[in-house]
């Protein structure tokens, strides 16, 4: 008997990336998988964003492990849009166990000179949406008394980071906030925890205003050029992990393993957190 036979997860930023690679996971383990992804691009975004085609190809993967799969398209910003896949994904499923808050964007600014609608959109989506998924959730898990909330946070929600304040700022609230929830929903069988990986290999660090953020000195950096640099951040001395390695700590703290884990955070960070005081 697979770990999540009989249980349905629902995941943002299902379209690609790490949500495919959590949707694939979950669905290799039993469950049946909702996903959402806006599908669309995003001008203050510097990388190109899932795209409809994208999505449906993150269905066909999990249908072809035999394993039922809804495809939303639908944005993490609009709360109603969340609180209507949750109702799809219940009416088409028939429950919901698992949310996966994982939707998130990136760029890079320094404060003073940060566009403020680049403010808003890391903001909004990397943590509003956190919100309006786990809103949307709660009442079905709470009313079942059974859940397991996850949120993908970053090792720059565990410190300040330059060029990058509206990140940290996002990925460090949504530790606060899934604390919080873990208190509020403890005795209703619900657990809520974070995930907080180093890089991971997608487009968020696979593009060019990456390389040229920590490679300044060249004229057309490459990832070749960048990945030493990247490297050098943590102990273990790899450029970044794989979606597949944070898909590994999803499936643990959404296993009855980790039935009595909440309010954690749990840092894939190649070693990075080694240093951390606390």
């Amino acid at each position: 008997m697979a770990r999540f036979d009989g249980k349905v997860a629902l995941i943002t930023g299902g379209g690609r990336g790490q949500g495919r690679s959590h949707a694939l996971a979950f669905a290799a383990e039993g469950a049946d998988v909702a996903i959402i992804d806006a599908c669309a691009d995003m001008a203050t975004v510097p990388y190109g964003l899932a795209s409809p085609a994208d999505l449906e190809q993150t269905r066909k993967d999990v249908e072809a492990l035999d394993r039922r799969c809804v495809a939303i398209q639908g944005d993490v910003r609009d709360a109603q849009a969340m609180l209507d896949a949750v109702n799809q994904a219940t009416a088409e499923l028939g429950r919901l166990d698992i949310l996966i808050a994982n939707a998130g964007v990136a760029s890079y600014h320094r404060a003073e000179v940060m566009p403020p609608e680049a403010w808003r959109t890391l903001i909004d989506i990397n943590l509003t949406g956190v919100f309006n998924a786990v809103h949307a959730a709660l009442p079905v898990m709470t009313g079942q008394r059974y859940g397991r909330i996850l949120a993908t946070s970053s090792t720059m929600g565990r410190m300040g980071s330059q060029n990058a304040a509206h990140y940290s700022a996002s990925k460090w609230g949504i530790i606060g906030f899934i604390k919080s929830v873990a208190l509020e929903v403890a005795a209703q069988g619900v657990t809520a925890n974070v995930v907080a990986p180093v890089a991971v290999n997608t487009p968020l660090i696979q593009n060019d205003d990456v390389y040229r953020l920590f490679c300044p000195e060249l004229e057309n950096p490459t990832w070749e050029d960048a990945a030493p640099r990247f490297a050098a951040l943590n102990p273990i001395g790899v450029p970044h992990i794989e979606c597949s390695d944070v898909s590994h700590a999803m499936l643990f703290l959404a296993s009855d393993e980790a039935k009595y884990i909440t309010g954690a955070v749990l840092d894939v960070t190649a070693g990075k957190s080694g240093s951390w005081t606390g």
